[in-house]
């Protein structure tokens, strides 16, 4: 079969093989003792089908590179579409060197600098992929059994790719996964509700609120008063790409409360999937049940030693002032920081 090679430059500090500690990065199939020596090996969503690739780092962190082999040939707008996809996947258009100035002094996370350094995240194709992995994984403590139920629904509803290693399926697409049956997914191992989930976000990315939003040609703001007043009608017939690259550049605030809309991303997970895309900033939403600050705000104010049930807004800026702009990368940090430290304690037991 013919192959098609090509290299995605960087931008420095960027150490990929940081990643290779943090299971939550990877599916089902991935083996990361492996990735290092045969490549990291994933499917890519073009426009007008799925192709298979296997990545291969420099590991320069200096001077980072991925050599990417497509298990086919591709057209040069093919080949374009996929350098676009993987530079999201990869990180590979975030510049973190000024995070690492501005946060030089700052009491939690320059202590990680030196373990840490070139940690970018490694996110799924966009925001679809994020979200279905995030709602089937969502309350299921044994992740490996999460990770298989993810992998049998993309068996389900994905193209199956071939390589060396055998089939790998693609991820589903909304235009596929709005025809399932929420029941049938039952035989995946998903709840019923969760069926429902799936498919009420493709929904939403096609024909809801989110495909809405990047039709309408006003801006964010009077696109979410319209959607939580009931009253929007689109002018623009929806796009699914146009709608994942609205979602992508949304600001913050505003994507959260119009994801917080949909049935089945509740508020941890629509911060979740704010940070995980191709920009470096976030926002943490205060989220405050029965006089207890929960979700990642709690985790912040923790990891600065104070008390989240009594931190003020104004309090929580100026612990979170160096993170400005960087936000998601800060709690990046945050999150690995603690799978190593959760790693290393189980292997001292």
């Amino acid at each position: 079969m013919a192959q098609q090679i090509w290299n995605i430059p960087s931008r420095p500090p960027h150490d990929f093989f940081l990643c290779l500690d943090v299971d939550s990065y990877f599916d089902y199939e991935h083996d990361p003792e492996q990735i290092f020596e045969k490549g990291f090996t994933r499917s890519v969503p073009l426009r007008n089908r799925d192709i298979l690739v296997t990545i291969f780092f420099n590991g320069d962190a200096e001077a980072p590179e991925f050599t990417v082999k497509a298990h086919e040939s591709l057209s040069g707008s093919e080949q374009a579409e996929a350098d676009a996809v993987l530079r999201r996947i990869l990180g590979a258009d975030l510049d973190l060197a000024p995070f690492y100035e501005q946060t030089a002094d700052d009491p939690v996370l320059s202590p990680m600098f030196p373990e840490l350094y070139g940690l970018k995240r490694l996110s799924r194709a966009n925001f679809f992929e994020d979200a279905v992995n995030r709602i089937i994984q969502t309350q299921i403590k044994h992740k490996p059994t999460a990770r298989k139920m993810v992998y049998e629904v993309r068996s389900a509803f994905g193209t199956r790719l071939e390589s060396d290693g055998g089939l790998v399926p693609a991820w589903p697409r909304p235009e596929r996964l709005i025809t399932a049956d929420p029941v049938a997914m039952k035989r995946h191992g998903l709840s019923l509700r969760k069926g429902e989930y799936l498919v009420g976000l493709a929904e939403e990315l096609l024909h809801g609120h989110l495909a809405t939003y990047a039709a309408q040609s006003s801006g964010p703001r009077d696109v979410l008063q319209d959607v939580h007043e009931g009253g929007f009608e689109a002018e623009v017939e929806p796009d699914i790409n146009r709608t994942l690259q609205s979602i992508e550049s949304m600001p913050p605030r505003e994507l959260y409360e119009l994801l917080v809309s949909v049935r089945g991303i509740g508020p941890t997970t629509a911060q979740d999937l704010i940070l995980f895309r191709n920009r470096t900033d976030g926002w943490f939403a205060s989220h405050i049940e029965r006089g207890r600050e929960k979700a990642v705000r709690r985790w912040i104010i923790l990891s600065y030693g104070g008390n989240p049930d009594h931190t003020s807004e104004d309090e929580f800026r100026e612990m979170t002032r160096r993170w400005i702009g960087f936000e998601a990368a800060a709690l990046e940090f945050l999150y690995v920081n603690w799978v190593l430290s959760e790693k290393q304690q189980r292997l001292n037991e």
